[in-house]
């Protein structure tokens, strides 16, 4: 199936097929999924007196848009038929990076770009990869992300880096998919976190 089919069976009745998912006949309303409510221990040694934007992370078709997807060759993406995320990849994986930001404390505010109010600093990020692949008999949820920390006043970047998580599933179950992605976005975002804690400090 080649990218182009997969795009055109998204936007027609979900008769895209992968392993474990099988081919429905007719239009049903999708399911929709979510990642599970997210949970950090994570805290800074003490709060930065700046703001900080979390833009939505930019990505290119399929990985903008609502459906899960599967990449079983380097080659090509696959549907989860009959269910979607409950937004675009960016925006679970944005409002995923607000809130780990906010628990952290890490900064006097966490705003996302859906706010119009002023920050000092910006996450700007892209989304490379947001999908499912099977490593000999497993499956493993892929999250991928580069990020920019950028100071709104100078349009300077102050630090940039890539994330890469890769988090087994305990079966191809749609439910155990999900959930292996809803781990995967969680470490992601705690790495995260960490970095832009240790962003732009002055050195001992």
């Amino acid at each position: 199936m080649s990218l182009r089919r997969v795009v055109f069976v998204a936007n027609a009745v979900f008769l895209g097929t992968i392993t474990g998912c099988t081919v429905s006949p007719t239009l049903e309303a999708p399911r929709v999924m979510d990642f599970a409510a997210p949970f950090s221990d994570i805290r800074a040694d003490q709060t930065r007196p700046l703001s900080l934007r979390v833009d939505t992370p930019y990505a290119s078709d399929p990985l903008g848009t609502n459906r899960i997807l599967a990449k079983p060759t380097p080659l090509e993406f696959e549907i989860y038929p009959a269910v979607r995320w409950r937004d675009t990849a960016p925006i679970i994986m944005r409002d995923l990076l607000a809130e780990t930001l906010r628990d952290s404390q890490g900064f006097s505010s966490v705003i996302s770009d859906t706010n119009p109010a002023n920050a000092d600093w910006t996450l700007v990020s892209e989304l490379t990869a947001f999908h499912t692949e099977h490593k000999a008999d497993d499956v493993e949820a892929v999250i991928e992300l580069h990020g920019q920390l950028v100071d709104n006043q100078s349009r300077k970047t102050l630090c940039a880096t890539s994330f890469k998580v890769q988090e087994r599933s305990e079966g191809e179950a749609i439910e155990q998919v999900v959930e292996a992605f809803s781990r995967a976005g969680q470490e992601l975002s705690e790495s995260v976190v960490r970095w832009a804690g240790e962003c732009h400090q002055p050195k001992p």
